[in-house]
């Protein structure tokens, strides 16, 4: 008798992706030779409700669906396909991509299910943080081996990379232009006073930004909700690396502010810890260049900003209401100064 028609009840899995039945779910792994369809189970992680976690007699996979656009899901299974070739972070792999909507009514991802501990686990010593921070530094190192000629982006109608037309120091400065003008487009809270400082952040980084470097992958998203971890010989590494919807390459500086942001949002001399032995870890093994401050600062405001304009939507209110974004972010712009010692810079 067949275990995936009566068995399991209708289940909304999430806002996004709704109640998908045992059916459908079979359908979907019949098209790649998956094996029998068993359950399916939410996954309690993320922001926007695209995975679900499938188990089948082949194995446990995790499905992905109702892409934010149509280059995301093949953007994520190119980089996925170069991070497994080129080196040794552990990302799903193969991403098996089904672009018809004939099953669930959106294209959808199968992968193998990574498994491991978050990082955000509330169960962790203070001790085994400071470890974890550390391994999270050596990953980031790993992620950064995956170099390219030119800064660049993925390109859907290629699907390869593509070249910033007009380099990186012109496409990040328009591109921090372009999330304040989402941002004071959500309402009052983002003015004309934040405007200014955010230009002078600019101006006091562009001699920096033209410094020549070595692009690599930069993940852009690189949190504690996208990574997991597992002890080993007595010592943590990091098991899993996953939602690569919003890399390129570019400046992998950029690429420790999130999780430094992350750790100094804790608001205790802990989470200063934390943020010293990520950003440590890294910057002995891929040395500061000149001009780090600087570029620090802007990179750092860039991070800041994105979550302020998804923080200062409307019925999302994240910050108090008399907060100007220069309050909420200036301090992390020169958090440099509490987070790497002056030996590494």
């Amino acid at each position: 008798m067949s275990g995936h028609s009566s068995q399991q009840p209708e289940r909304v899995y999430s806002q996004r992706l709704g109640a998908p039945s045992p059916h459908q779910f079979q359908t979907a792994l019949t098209r790649f030779g998956l094996g029998t369809f068993i359950d399916a189970t939410p996954v309690s992680q993320g922001l926007f409700g695209q995975n679900v976690f499938v188990r089948s007699s082949h194995g446990e996979y995790v499905l992905r669906g109702a892409p934010h656009y149509p280059w995301q899901f093949p953007k994520e299974r190119f980089g996925a396909t170069l991070l497994h070739e080129r080196t040794t972070v552990p990302v799903a792999y193969p991403y098996l991509l089904d672009t018809s909507t004939d099953i669930f009514g959106w294209p959808y991802l199968l992968m193998p299910r990574l498994h491991g501990t978050s990082p955000a686990d509330p169960h962790l010593t203070d001790s085994e943080q400071l470890d974890i921070a550390q391994a999270l530094g050596h990953n980031l190192v790993n992620l950064h081996q995956l170099t390219w000629p030119l800064a660049d982006a993925y390109d859907l109608p290629s699907d390869s990379i593509q070249p910033f037309a007009e380099g990186f120091a012109q496409w990040i400065v328009v591109d921090i232009r372009r999330w304040v003008a989402v941002a004071r487009a959500n309402g009052v809270a983002t003015t004309t006073d934040d405007v200014l400082w955010i230009e002078q952040v600019i101006g006091e980084a562009h001699s920096a930004l033209a410094r020549a470097f070595q692009p690599c992958f930069v993940m852009n998203d690189y949190n504690p909700g996208n990574v997991l971890i597992d002890r080993s010989e007595g010592s943590w590494r990091v098991s899993g690396l996953f939602d690569l919807m919003e890399y390129y390459f570019g400046n992998g500086e950029a690429d420790l502010m999130r999780l430094i942001a992350i750790y100094l949002e804790q608001g205790q001399q802990h989470g200063v810890r934390l943020a010293q032995a990520f950003a440590s870890t890294y910057l002995s093994q891929i040395p500061a260049r000149e001009g780090f401050r600087e570029r620090y600062g802007l990179f750092m405001l860039r991070d800041r900003l994105i979550a302020w304009e998804y923080g200062t939507r409307p019925g999302n209110n994240w910050f108090a209401q008399a907060q100007s974004f220069r309050d909420y972010a200036e301090p992390f712009t020169v958090s440099w100064r509490l987070v790497v010692p002056d030996t590494l810079i």
